[in-house]
Order: structure tokens, then C-alpha cells, then sequence
């Protein structure tokens, strides 16, 4: 591409990120690619597709206004542009000093009006049915959200408590229960809005939680898992992984998980 990583990530953010789990990357995408990803994931969101799924109770209960939508990268081509983007894989890659750096799923996250409850306190690896550690989210926000319509929270240093078990959106659990007695128990959270166009990464591992919307519009986010290239499955039932002739212990790779970058 040409770009050069320095602008959108220093050694500083690396160096953060290592640290504490999650950054915030701000002007990730031009006022132009903002636009044409507003007009993209709206028309993605509201077609009938074949490929990608759409839940609007996902996690039941806890859900009722939540509008998601994986695989949104199959269907749009539009989207694909910005799911497969090479500049925000390749600061992913910077930013976790892979390899290379692979596809698990997007995902377009509709925070409804209204939406009275906040995601709970979750770390994302319990659900990926993977070996290894270290794959991580983009969040791009496509409005500017804070704590009034839904931006997120994140436990700095978190992801240094490991995987935890029996961490459910669906039954929420007190997380912060798992980490009684260390120095995670004391640390407070960051509390981190962001201008649209503007993400934040975090490593799957990481403590985090998004406000609920209180206002009357949608609160409209692009997240896409990314893994490092040879990262390998676990077995594990999971939507992206299951008929998909994926080997235990093998690396997960093929149409579906392609390389967005590489060293």
C-alpha cells in the first residue's frame, strides 16, 4: 500500500498496547472511507443475505436491541474493502509483532435507541476455538460514541489473567471475581470515547464493556477478529469453524480465514 504504519501507529502505542491490553487509534479511515463505510454497512446490515448472519437477540436476554450481523465481508463488497483492509491489518500485525495476520469474522454491531443495558464485563477468547492467545478486535466506530450511546471500557493489564472460564454474555458473572487477591483487582478502568472514523484494538484476553444507548440514534461499530498467521484450532464448536474440514492442532487457514498481511 505504500503507507507508512508510523502515522497511525508509533512505538508508543505499540509499546501501550503491550502493556495494558488495548490502544486507541484515532483517523484510522479518511473522512471519505468513513463515508463510504457508513453507506456500505447500512446497506448491509438491511439486505437479505446468504453468507452472513444476522442476530437480533444475540445472547437472548441480555440482547433485545442489539442488531449484529457476521460474515457481513461475504455478502458486500463494500464492506470487504474495509473487513479486509490491509492498512488496519497491518497495523494489528504492528501492534501484536506477528507474522502475518489473518481473518477470523467481522461483525457490524447496531447499539439500538434505547438500549437501557450495557454489554457486560467479558473477555473474547473464551469463545474462539483457538490454541494460542494473542488474537485481537478492531473496533471502528462509524459515530462518535461515549458513555451517553455505548463507547466501551477496558481493565488495563487484563489480558495478563489468562482465560478465564465460564464467562457468558448470556449469564453475565462477576468477572472481576476471577482476579480477587492480584493487581488486576485494583486497577480502574478506562473509560474511552472516540470520534467516528476513529478504533480502538484490544487482545482477546482483555477485560472490556460497552455503555448502553440512551440516545435516539443507532450507535454503529465495524469489529473485525483478526489472529496470527499459524494460529491453530482447538476443536472447539464455533459458527466460523464448524464444516469447515478444520484439523485439531492444525492452523486455522483457508478461504474463509484468508492472510490480510505479512512481514
Amino acid at each position: 500500500m505504500g503507507e507508512k504504519m508510523e502515522q497511525w501507529v508509533t512505538q508508543e502505542k505499540v509499546e501501550f498496547y503491550k502493556e495494558n491490553g488495548f490502544v486507541q487509534i484515532d483517523n484510522v479511515l479518511t473522512a471519505e472511507e468513513l463515508e463510504e463505510l457508513r453507506d456500505c454497512a447500512n446497506e448491509a446490515m438491511a439486505s437479505n443475505s446468504r453468507h452472513s448472519v444476522k442476530t437480533d437477540q444475540d445472547g437472548g436476554a441480555y440482547y433485545k436491541v442489539l442488531n449484529q450481523k457476521v460474515n457481513v465481508w461475504r455478502d458486500h463488497g463494500g464492506m470487504a474493502k474495509y473487513s479486509l483492509h490491509p492498512r488496519l491489518a497491518s497495523i494489528a500485525m504492528r501492534l501484536t509483532e506477528a507474522s502475518g495476520i489473518r481473518l477470523f469474522h467481522d461483525h457490524l454491531l447496531w447499539k439500538m435507541p434505547g438500549d437501557s443495558k450495557p454489554t457486560p464485563w467479558h473477555q473474547d477468547t473464551v469463545k474462539w476455538p483457538m490454541n494460542e492467545t494473542g488474537a485481537l478486535s478492531i473496533w471502528v466506530t462509524l459515530d462518535d460514541v461515549d458513555e451517553r450511546n455505548g463507547c466501551m471500557m477496558f481493565i488495563p493489564k487484563s489480558h495478563t489473567a489468562g482465560k478465564l472460564k465460564n464467562i457468558s454474555l448470556v449469564n453475565p458473572v462477576d468477572i472481576f471475581e476471577y482476579v480477587k487477591g492480584t493487581e488486576l483487582e485494583n486497577q480502574r478502568p478506562v473509560v474511552v470515547p472516540l470520534k467516528a472514523g476513529s478504533c480502538t484494538f484490544h487482545d482477546g484476553l482483555t477485560f472490556h464493556y460497552a455503555h448502553a444507548n440512551q440516545t435516539d440514534k443507532p450507535r454503529r461499530v465495524l469489529a473485525t477478529i483478526y489472529m496470527k498467521d499459524g494460529t491453530t484450532y482447538n476443536g472447539a464448536s464455533h459458527v466460523m469453524t464448524n464444516d469447515q474440514g478444520l484439523v485439531v492442532g492444525e492452523p486455522i487457514r483457508g478461504p474463509l480465514f484468508p492472510l490480510l498481511a505479512k512481514a
